[in-house]
């Protein structure tokens, strides 16, 4: 079911910053240190998952657990290319997060998105899955800008 998803390798990171321009995620510059915990600490909790079709990046995903919760996590970024919008994969990737979630006995996923227009799409997208919008944090983002978190019982 999720063949074309999987954990991130050390060869998928310029298809990950590509994937990070196009879908205006994050600048591309800020993923070598974002990740680089992920490389160099056999430790840690994060997980990276892209989605690779024909060895082409199309999607990324980053989430972490909560600290000082019991099976919670957050989703911190999840970014599908220009060209690999609406077709079904961001729903492919949530799927897959969910899914390993609760494999690791997760309880509850949470999202954050923000009260810009440019992020309709995505609190449309939450809903539309599953999520609930459980708060807003005025002004978080910059003055007039919040920040939107929905949550989801795994």
């Amino acid at each position: 079911m999720h063949d074309k998803i999987r954990a991130v390798t050390s060869a998928d990171i310029d298809g990950l910053k590509k994937v990070a321009d196009s879908s205006g995620l994050f600048p591309s510059e800020y993923l070598d240190e974002m990740i680089s915990d992920y490389f160099s600490n056999p430790e840690t909790q994060d997980i990276w998952f892209a989605y690779i079709d024909n060895d082409k990046t199309a999607a990324i995903g980053y989430c972490v657990p909560e600290k000082l919760t019991d099976g919670t996590y957050n989703l911190l970024a999840i970014g599908v290319s220009q060209d690999s919008q609406r077709i079904g994969i961001a729903s492919q990737m949530m799927n897959y997060i969910e899914q390993l979630l609760k494999q690791k006995h997760g309880r509850i996923l949470i999202v954050e998105t923000s009260s810009d227009d440019a992020q309709i799409g995505a609190r449309n997208f939450y809903k539309k899955i599953g999520y609930t919008q459980a708060a807003v944090i005025k002004d978080f983002w910059k003055d007039g800008e919040d920040k939107i978190v929905f949550w989801k019982k795994l």
